[in-house]
């Protein structure tokens, strides 16, 4: 159960024990607020790439798997093994498919 006075971070209130942790992570948080936004990019992208730490392929493997799956997909679309689309199109489409998911 909360007591009162409770922190709050993001609009929910957090148990006492977490208190300093929480009101931590909301300094960084405020922190990150205040860089321009190629720092606040590079920070958070940063962050997202240390939940996954395990992942210890190199810049070049990856940009070599992106190579090949671009080179895949022109050649798809250069050889019509797919219907290309208009942006309208993939956008009513898209609308459509969010529609059926909040019914």
């Amino acid at each position: 159960m909360l007591g009162r006075g409770a922190p709050v971070l993001a609009g929910v209130s957090v148990p006492p024990y977490t208190r300093y942790m929480a009101l931590k992570a909301d300094e960084v948080y405020q922190a990150g607020l205040a860089l321009d936004l190629d720092e606040r990019t590079l920070v958070a992208h940063r962050l997202l790439a240390s939940l996954h730490p395990a992942d210890d392929a190199s810049q070049s493997e990856i940009d070599d798997v992106w190579r090949d799956e671009i080179g895949s997909r022109v050649d798809d679309i250069l050889h019509s093994r797919v219907e290309l689309s208009t942006f309208e199109q993939t956008r009513e489409k898209a609308r459509a498919l969010l529609d059926d998911l909040r019914k």
